[in-house]
């Protein structure tokens, strides 16, 4: 295959997420390849601080990455919007949107506030929704756009005290399948990664307890954690034109385990 197909010069891409862990290689991935690629955080200031590092690693690799950042709170809708608005007007377009942003708060279900539970669907679920419809207006004009839901096993598989990092996940998986039903016939590619135990700062509290850690080699069949790295040639692929006929999948990237017992 020539390596024209996973060119990404000349796109737009947005990475939720993406000052750290996942987010961050994937952007680092999506930049490589030649994408104009937006590093989003939580506040301006720690966007712009992941940029600079982002663009200080891959300099060092030879590359000559153009990133831009912005900062806002993906459960503020508002803001989200706005943001959004000044990036298409900005970059005429974003050609590549990443679902990246998440995060995990383990309680078992007879504890669990509707608080908290509504905070999780929140930020793993419905920001999702909403950043997809800011950008995809813009994607149906042109006729084409790629839109990468990071789901996780949790959309298959779960664990107790997961139950609405799970229940996001698992309603991520569906919406994916459903922009998939909605815009694919406008030529828009929407697609979920479903990464599995990945050795992040997400994971941290896992990664230290040695029970956990080893559970987690023993039920991969890789036998290992996964790492950061080990997502980017999927997410990269599914933003490539190598994977315009690829639509409302959800790729797994878990050294196996959803694929045994």
């Amino acid at each position: 295959m020539s390596k024209s197909l996973f060119d990404l010069t000349g796109r737009r891409a947005l990475v939720t997420g993406s000052t750290r862990g996942i987010g961050k290689a994937i952007a680092a991935g999506l930049a490589r390849e030649g994408a104009t690629v937006v590093v989003h955080g939580r506040d301006q200031a720690n966007a712009e601080a992941a940029e600079r590092s982002l663009f200080a690693d891959l300099a060092q690799e030879g590359a000559e990455p153009t990133l831009l950042s912005v900062g806002f709170d993906v459960t503020d809708h508002g803001a989200m919007r706005t943001e959004v608005q000044r990036l298409e007007q900005e970059l005429g377009g974003i050609d590549i949107l990443v679902n990246n942003a998440g995060m995990q708060l383990r309680s078992p279900l007879v504890e669990l506030s509707l608080a908290n539970w509504d905070r999780v669907l929140a930020t793993n679920l419905t920001s999702c929704l909403v950043l997809a419809q800011g950008v995809v207006h813009g994607m149906l004009a042109r006729g084409s756009g790629k839109i990468i839901n990071v789901c996780s096993v949790s959309n298959r598989l779960v664990r107790a005290t997961n139950g609405p990092y799970s229940a996001a996940k698992a309603g991520l998986g569906s919406l994916t399948r459903t922009m998939c039903a909605e815009w694919a016939g406008a030529g828009v590619q929407v697609n979920g990664l479903a990464p599995g135990y990945i050795a992040t700062d997400l994971n941290s509290a896992l990664l230290s307890d040695p029970e956990m850690s080893a559970w987690v080699v023993a039920r991969t069949p890789a036998r290992r954690w996964g790492t950061a790295e080990d997502v980017v040639g999927p997410a990269v692929w599914l933003a490539s034109k190598a994977a315009d006929f690829v639509n409302g999948q959800i790729i797994y990237v878990d050294g196996g385990m959803t694929a045994v017992l």
